[in-house]
């Protein structure tokens, strides 16, 4: 099958911003796969001076920043380094959490499995990840999560070891998929037909980048919008939740997300200090 054209959201002559597809390395990796450079540069048809200023895991699709040039490079690591970008992620993890928004502070270090990282008291470094539920689903819920800090899979992590995991992460969870026939009450289906899954990826995607404009230029915010099949799951379990049953009112945020819109949420004013220690959770 062939790879379609990585989404291009934002370029200027000092940086590009596209939405990574899921299942493409940032950098090379043991499969072989083209990484996430080399398939901008095929699909512009020439060798791109890309340079990379944050990452996203492989299955993690969503908005990403690189630099065309080395003061560009410079400028935007050293935002990110100082906590002045800020990541908002769309998540759908299982169970329903106790709290509205809140803080997970746990430390975080490499495993000895492969691939996969573990909360560790004693040796791990701090890790910080704020979030706020959008709206309940039944059994699921789709949050919104901001990492304060920028551990290898935070937001996986954090959320599994409260024991809420993404509702689906091969690493960390469970690998199954999402089915409508849960969630929709009468839900038909010939028998010849398997049903197909709403979503079978991992539930994560960076979905909004705000990052500085520069001196004396206001801050600057980018979307990533929600692939089909996970806009589709959004929509059709907010639909036939149990949560909300007949009509459902879709809160205005979620709406914003399945239009690809700007998420109408300041975390700066709801009386969150995003600089606290304290575990709201």
């Amino acid at each position: 099958m062939a790879q379609k054209d990585i989404m291009i959201i934002d370029e200027d002559v000092d940086k590009l911003l596209i939405n990574k597809p899921s299942g493409v390395s940032v950098t090379a990796d043991r499969s072989g796969a083209p990484d996430i450079r080399q398939l901008l540069s095929r699909q512009a048809g020439r060798e791109l001076d890309l340079r990379l200023v944050h990452r996203l895991d492989k299955d993690t699709s969503g908005v990403m920043l690189l630099a065309k040039n080395l003061p560009a490079q410079s400028f935007f690591s050293r935002c990110f380094a100082k906590h002045q970008a800020r990541k908002v992620y769309i998540a759908i993890i299982r169970g329903q959490l106790p709290r509205e928004q809140g803080f997970i502070t746990a430390p975080i270090s490499k495993s000895d499995k492969i691939q996969t990282v573990r909360i560790d008291s004693w040796r791990g470094k701090k890790a910080k990840t704020f979030y706020r539920v959008l709206l309940p689903m039944g059994s699921l819920t789709l949050i919104a999560a901001m990492p304060i800090t920028g551990r290898t899979h935070q937001i996986r992590i954090h959320f599994a070891h409260k024991g809420f995991p993404l509702a689906v992460d091969p690493l960390y969870a469970d690998s199954a998929p999402i089915y409508l026939s849960a969630f929709k009450s009468h839900y038909n289906l010939s028998r010849d037909q398997d049903e197909p899954p709403l979503i079978d990826r991992l539930t994560l995607h960076a979905y909004q980048l705000t990052i500085p404009g520069g001196p004396e230029l206001p801050a600057q915010t980018f979307v990533a919008p929600l692939g089909k099949k996970f806009a589709a799951a959004v929509k059709m379990l907010a639909k036939h939740t149990a949560a909300n049953p007949k009509k459902p009112e879709i809160p205005e945020p979620v709406q914003a997300i399945i239009q690809g819109l700007p998420i109408p949420l300041d975390f700066s004013d709801e009386g969150i200090d995003l600089r606290q220690d304290e575990d709201l959770y």
